[in-house]
């Protein structure tokens, strides 16, 4: 590998993405692998640091995960996490054994070693992130206690000598005050790094080397919109120019103008010199959804109807050498990482065809997590409507119109996500938000407008906090707020009389309807 290069060496945490984030976030480059990765290939790597994660077994386990011992002999640094701290006192000679008292949540650490270099400038005391029912009894030999909390001896250790680091807690999440402080330290005072990792240098080498990869050779992209493949799509553009065939296809299913902005970037009035289709496929999906209601077969028609729009595109645009897809590092760790995981599909919507004659797929994002995407997107020139998109499920407005489809539901989903859009905006609430929407629900309810009797539906507003996506708080949006999205909704979109606004939690609800 050209750039300087960190390793996190997953032993099922749940935080392993994270750890890779934060390094990241010092501009150095991080990449995760599973715990069984062999010395040879760490070695082929060359890393100038490795950092274990934490992991739900203990170490003293019969069948716990455990590296080989020769990984602490390399000379390369090492810094242990939580289970990757119990592990490296369990392997060289520590005791490790069930806590007296398990720690979990917030803890004060206090710093025994304050000449300790990983924690230079930290504290005396601080607060940390703590998620653990064993503990370290004793440090290995040669092994300085650094860090102590009332009911943990070792909440930090270190040899220095050898480069050795472990601490008990999380530093990689928010909760830690000083953890970047922590991360930061061990990265530049420990590893030695300059922090070259920069997403102006990425876009610059990902341009170069795709241009050399693709020569004069033909590239097919599935453009969604979304923020993914737009940013891939424009990598390639800037690579290959008119070799590149962007399909879009307008399932009739986006967020109001939507398809008109993706085609006002991409197609011939855009900035990018690539070859633009627009699919208008409306009326074809609507007629498949016709007197659909139920969720997961409304998912099943859109995602096939894509394909087979796709498809038929692909087969006018002749012989294709390079596919590109839009898979991002979480999607790579995700399926890549330990013995039984299963490798998932990565298309924008569904899956694409598998009979499409390519020599290979291209996936220029698939070091970057999604705020590197972002970071990427923005040094491309994309705009920032596009490249801070809300998330947009696949099947789009499918799933959030509760039971059938039809054009008419669109509309008015449509109408009323674009006003509760432009006054989250107008509030300045837009970039505080995980995800919010508007959605149509099946129900209808009397109510009276200009002294006459209406029966129409309501619609229901979301707005969700988040930072994973696999849980989420209701956001609490300003009540006068949600009286002008009201107010305007009830009077500006037909065919409604009622607003209501979703206080779900993620779980026991979902953060879509459907």
């Amino acid at each position: 590998m050209n750039q300087e290069t960190v390793i996190v060496l997953d032993f099922g945490g749940q935080y392993n993405q994270l750890i890779a984030r934060r390094v990241r976030e010092c501009n150095v480059y991080c990449e995760v692998h599973p715990y069984d990765m062999s010395i040879e290939k760490l070695k082929e790597i060359g890393p100038k640091g490795i950092i274990i994660t934490g992991g739900p077994n203990s170490v003293y386990g019969e069948s716990s995960p455990v590296c080989e011992k020769e990984l602490f002999e390399l000379g390369i640094p090492v810094l242990g996490i939580c289970y990757g701290s119990q592990l490296m006192a369990y392997l060289l000679g520590g005791t490790v054994t069930a806590a007296p008292v398990s720690e979990y949540g917030h803890t004060e650490v206090s710093i025994d070693k304050s000449e300790s270099v990983i924690f230079e400038n930290v504290s005396e005391k601080t607060r940390c992130w703590m998620s653990h029912t064993d503990y370290i009894e004793r440090a290995p030999e040669h092994f300085t206690v650094t860090a102590h909390t009332p009911v943990c001896p070792v909440a930090g250790m270190e040899c220095a000598e050898k480069k050795l680091y472990a601490v008990q807690f999380h530093p990689e999440v928010v909760h830690t005050a000083e953890g970047m402080k922590i991360l930061s330290n061990f990265v530049y005072k420990v590893c030695g790094c300059k922090g070259d990792w920069k997403m102006d240098s990425f876009v610059e080498a990902s341009i170069s080397q795709l241009r050399e990869k693709v020569g004069d050779g033909k590239v097919l992209c599935a453009l969604s919109g979304g923020v993914d493949s737009s940013v891939a799509a424009v990598l390639l553009s800037k690579a290959v120019g008119k070799q590149l065939t962007c399909v879009f296809v307008d399932h009739g299913l986006l967020r109001k103008n939507e398809g008109d902005e993706v085609e006002a970037v991409f197609g011939p009035e855009g900035h990018y010199d690539l070859n633009f289709i627009r699919v208008n496929a409306q009326e074809r999906f609507y007629e498949r959804l016709k007197g659909v209601t139920e969720p997961e077969k409304k998912r099943k028609i859109i995602g096939e109807e894509f394909i087979r729009v796709f498809e038929e595109e692909a087969k006018k645009i002749g012989a294709v050498d390079y596919l590109v897809q839009g898979t991002i590092y979480p999607d790579v760790v995700e399926s890549g990482l330990g013995k039984s995981a299963t490798i998932k599909s990565h298309h924008n919507v569904g899956g694409l065809p598998d009979y499409v004659d390519f020599k290979e797929i291209i996936e220029p994002l698939r070091l970057l997590f999604k705020d590197e995407v972002r970071k990427a997107g923005l040094e491309l020139g994309i705009p920032d409507h596009l490249v801070f998109r809300q998330p947009f499920p696949g099947p789009g407005l499918g799933i959030r119109i509760i039971g059938e489809v039809t054009a008419e539901k669109v509309r008015i989903v449509q109408d009323a996500d674009f006003i509760y859009r432009d006054e989250i905006a107008k509030a300045g609430l837009n970039k505080g938000l995980g995800q919010y929407f508007a959605a149509l629900t099946n129900m209808r309810s009397v109510g009276v407008m200009g002294d006459e009797r209406t029966y129409d539906y309501a619609v229901a507003l979301r707005a969700v906090n988040t930072t994973d996506f696999m849980t989420a708080d209701c956001a609490e949006i300003p009540f006068e707020v949600l009286q002008r999205v009201m107010n305007r909704i009830i009077n500006e979109v037909k065919g409604v009389n009622r607003v209501v606004y979703d206080l779900t939690s993620k779980p026991p609800g979902t953060i879509e309807f459907e």
